[in-house]
């Protein structure tokens, strides 16, 4: 009898990135893994202690590439870059972000307090003056606008001519109105 394999965990989580990249999240199960890699499913339990874990192990790979690609934008404004990695995002990973976007899940919440969105936001200098609340309410305003890009990028409904270029300055765009007009209402008092 051949000796069996022996898999890493990050091999184990590669597998099961796979799947989430090409059919969601949602679609990863112990043996789907355990067929990417050519073996039981016994490497999976040995490493994992349920699926959710297994699941959950993948969303930090995709808390880490998203972190990664914010990192890559580097423009001196961090709430310009996440929007841009958000976009960019999507454009690489569509299914995974379908997913992620559309469906009930509690990673994302998770992925958000990893995140702390209000303290990379406190960086940026455009941004300077508010509170956290503010910076919240900025946040959310300019999530609702950039998850429907995003979405737009993921399934592919924007006009074919519309460059990168141009979705990130649309999204910047954005990004000056609702900080513009926050500033306003609070000058007004």
């Amino acid at each position: 009898m051949p000796p069996k394999k022996k898999f890493s965990q990050s091999q184990i989580i590669d597998a099961a990135f796979e799947i989430a990249k090409n059919e969601g999240l949602s679609h990863i199960s112990i043996r789907k893994v355990a067929d990417r890699l050519g073996s039981s499913i016994a490497p999976i339990y040995v490493n994992f202690t349920d699926v959710e874990d297994l699941k959950r192990a993948v969303m930090k790979k995709v808390m880490e590439l998203s972190e990664q690609k914010i990192k890559e934008q580097n423009s001196g404004n961090p709430f310009k870059d996440l929007g841009i990695a958000s976009l960019k995002f999507a454009e690489e990973y569509p299914v995974l972000v379908r997913d992620l976007a559309l469906n009930p899940n509690e990673y994302i919440q998770e992925y958000d307090q990893e995140m702390d969105f209000v303290s990379l936001m406190k960086q940026d200098p455009t941004l300077e003056g508010f509170t956290d609340e503010e910076l919240m309410m900025i946040f959310l305003k300019m999530r609702a606008f950039q998850l429907g890009l995003t979405m737009m990028v993921a399934n592919r409904l924007l006009p074919k001519e519309l460059t990168m270029d141009q979705m990130i300055e649309l999204s910047g765009s954005a990004a000056e109105d609702i900080i513009s007009a926050t500033r306003l209402r609070k000058e007004k008092g």
